[in-house]
């Protein structure tokens, strides 16, 4: 029986308040390392603010301290569909049920219909993205080819013999393929939509792929959360249901407003592996006022821009708390320069008055330990591009 996607993203639809407060009542109940959640319900979404961030760079410790999914898990091992093992390492769960991971929703909104036949170019080796695709496949009724990357000369043979209409993979290996199948005459025509993620797709490469006949549409998720957002005609991406999605200043937990660029931050609403505020360590920004659910503008760049200054790391977690120590601060960012063969700083700090200049370099040596120059610029003349900390050596 194929399963029906409608009525699993329906399941995973519904009062996202409602049942993140349900979430959190059974995290609190059943799961140790969110024992000390605050009893009372939450008003509203944004109330997710006054909780912690859980960061994908605490998962090694805590999965090593408490094998093997660091007590975060809402399902025992043995009730699990898979267990994979990603680089760091991290162990992430795959539950039962259709479409666990949410990439039917991405595979119909890139115009994939029930039948067609799907080239899954993902590795289906201890990491989950091909089972990802593979799960929304098998819930819209795709058979799937499992290629796995590499070895072109089988995908050529498999295109050939299968007539794939759906490519599923990162962008550049789609253009390998395509070239591969020119070179060698091998007709590749059936290719007419590529769902891709894992890597960035500039406009060139994707207006090259169009022009071979190839129309691709990208989606955004990771290997703990499943997909978070897609494209689906609109700006940016459609978030994806059963994901809360927040925006937050680098290096913090604090909420940035609608359109201003920060690292995401998702709270995912399962029962197997529920997660909370969890920091992915991607850049993105909200669509303002945008239409058809909510969305982000993609994926933007990493947020993790630690750097070694003198033998000690500068991290965007301290820059915040520079801003914080001074009022009225705006955005700020700290450039790191070579300048006589020693390292330099100066940190560029948006404020209304030029005297906040003083203080701001006090609590830069406070913070960091080290001695920096600092400009007070214009508010709001900083690049909105969640840059923290640029390093120019």
């Amino acid at each position: 029986m194929i399963a029906d996607p409608d009525l699993d993203r329906d399941a995973r639809a519904g009062n996202p308040l409602e049942r993140l407060n349900a979430q959190l009542a059974r995290m609190r109940a059943d799961q140790p390392f969110w024992a000390d959640l605050p009893d009372a319900p939450l008003d509203s979404l944004a109330d997710l603010a006054r909780l912690p961030v859980l960061r994908k760079s605490d998962l090694v410790a805590m999965q090593a301290q408490a094998a093997p999914f660091g007590g975060l898990a809402g399902s025992p091992v043995g009730h699990l569909r898979r267990l994979f093992v990603s680089p760091g390492p991290i162990f992430d769960p795959e539950g039962r049920g259709p479409d666990w991971w949410g990439s039917a929703a991405a595979l119909r909104a890139a115009g994939v219909q029930p039948g067609d036949v799907i080239l899954n170019t993902f590795s289906y080796h201890l990491t989950p993205a091909a089972f990802i695709f593979e799960a929304g496949a098998e819930a819209l009724g795709c058979p799937v080819i499992p290629s796995g990357p590499g070895n072109t000369a089988d995908q050529m043979t498999a295109i050939g013999q299968y007539r794939p209409r759906v490519y599923v993979g990162v962008p550049d290996f789609l253009k390998i393929l395509l070239d591969k199948a020119d070179e060698g005459g091998i007709d590749r025509t059936c290719l007419e939509i590529g769902m891709v993620t894992g890597a960035a797709l500039p406009d060139s490469l994707r207006a090259e792929l169009a022009g071979r006949g190839v129309a691709v549409s990208q989606c955004y998720g990771t290997a703990d959360l499943g997909i978070v957002a897609y494209e689906d005609g609109g700006p940016g991406m459609v978030l994806n249901d059963g994901v809360i999605v927040e925006i937050v200043r680098p290096g913090t937990g604090d909420p940035v407003a609608d359109g201003e660029v920060g690292e995401i931050v998702v709270t995912r609403l399962d029962a197997d592996y529920p997660l909370l505020r969890f920091a992915t360590g991607d850049l993105s920004a909200i669509f303002a006022g945008s239409t058809g659910g909510r969305r982000i503008k993609g994926w933007m760049g990493r947020a993790d821009q630690a750097a070694k200054v003198k033998g000690m790391f500068v991290r965007p977690e301290q820059i915040a708390a520079i801003g914080r120590g001074v009022p009225g601060c705006g955005r700020l960012r700290l450039e790191i320069s070579r300048s006589g063969e020693q390292d330099r700083m100066h940190l560029l700090a948006e404020h209304a008055d030029d005297s906040a200049a003083a203080p701001l370099a006090r609590k830069l040596a406070e913070i960091t330990r080290l001695k920096g120059s600092v400009e007070v610029v214009a508010p709001g003349s900083l690049p909105n591009d969640g840059r923290v900390i640029a390093d120019l050596r």
